[in-house]
This record gives structure tokens, C-alpha cells and sequence, in this order.
């Protein structure tokens, strides 16, 4: 096998796993789920039928990604963070087919932190970095640091994860990789000569 899974993992047929991912203790993959590779799923972590996980993705202990939910490339789900996909549950009005689910999709490299909640939905932006504790509601835009119940964007973070706070106008650089950005259009952006994972 290309991927490692613990023995007290399930790893359903038919579920894709890439090479060098590893699946740790306690923690099931469903049958229609695809996982990109080098990725690790800690303990504890369940994934649905039908969820698409991109290459070198970090799942810590306790986080269930369910139906409708997208990991791109990098992402980071913190410990106990929390995901949803369908906006009005009800246990007397089961609401649990494909159709049911609303689409979440999380950007390249962005990092959610220990214990948030992304409901169901919602698009966090590439390199976004969602803070420990906060519950995300509306779409995230792309390297923005976002915290708070609902979540407010509280500034901006390099893709090497360091706050850049909220900067004046013009280009500003990141002081731990030299990774330079401008804002655009109320939004921050790479300078073309800037390089990303």
C-alpha cells in the first residue's frame, strides 16, 4: 500500500488515498472519499463519502469532514474544529441525501484553528488563516485573518502564517519570509515576484 493506516483505522473500499498519507488511530475514511497525498489525518478523524481532500493537508485529532466539504492543497484543520453541511437540520425532518448538503470550500494553504466552526456553505480564501474559537459564517477572502463569534476580519496574514495586520495603502512585506503584498481592491495580494507553496 502507497498510504499508512493504523490498524485500529477503517479505510473503507473504495476510498482513495494517496502515497505517503498516513491515517492514525481510531480515525475512518469513507468509501467515496478522496485524499490527496502526503496528507495526515490524526485521531479520531472521520471523513464522509464524496469529500475531496487535496495534496499535503494537516487534519489534527477530532475533526469530522463531512459531505460537501472541499480541502484544497496545504490546508490546516486545527484540533475539534468543526464543519457542517446543512443549514436548517432537523432530526424529525431528515435532511441527509447529496442534495441536502451545501458545498464548503476551504482554499489552498489556508489554516483553521482549534475548536472553529466553518458552517455549511461558506468559502475560506486561499492562505486565509481562521483563528481558534471563531465561527465563520460568511466567505473569507483570500489571506485574511479572521476571529471572533461570527467571525470579523481583524487583518491580514502571509501565507507563511505571520499577522500583517491591516496595512496602509502600497506594498508591505512579511517580516519573517520577505514575502511581499499589496492590497487591491480591499483585498491583499501577492506581488507577482512573490512565490507561494
Amino acid at each position: 500500500m502507497s498510504h499508512f493506516a493504523h490498524a485500529s483505522a477503517f479505510v473503507d473500499p473504495g476510498a482513495q488515498v494517496g502515497e505517503g498519507t498516513k491515517v492514525w488511530h481510531f480515525s475512518h475514511v469513507s468509501s467515496g472519499a478522496r485524499i490527496g497525498a502526503r496528507c495526515s489525518l490524526g485521531q479520531n478523524v472521520f471523513v464522509a463519502d464524496r469529500v475531496v481532500i487535496g495534496d499535503g493537508v494537516k487534519i489534527q485529532n477530532n475533526v469530522s469532514i463531512y459531505e460537501g466539504v472541499v480541502l484544497e492543497d496545504y490546508v490546516f484543520c486545527g484540533p475539534s474544529m468543526v464543519f457542517t453541511n446543512v443549514k436548517t437540520p432537523r432530526s424529525a425532518f431528515p435532511r441527509n441525501t447529496s442534495a441536502d448538503y451545501l458545498t464548503t470550500r476551504v482554499g489552498r494553504g489556508a489554516s483553521i484553528g482549534a475548536n472553529a466552526t466553518v458552517v455549511c456553505g461558506v468559502t475560506v480564501g486561499a492562505w486565509a488563516f481562521v483563528a481558534a474559537g471563531a465561527v465563520v459564517t460568511k466567505d473569507v477572502a483570500p489571506f485574511a485573518l479572521m476571529a471572533g463569534v461570527p467571525a470579523r476580519r481583524l487583518g491580514w496574514a502571509c501565507a507563511c502564517g505571520r499577522p500583517l495586520g491591516d496595512p496602509p495603502p502600497g506594498r508591505v512585506a512579511c517580516p519573517d519570509c520577505a514575502r511581499v503584498y499589496h492590497l487591491a481592491d480591499g483585498a491583499l495580494a501577492p506581488d507577482a515576484a512573490t512565490a507561494l507553496p
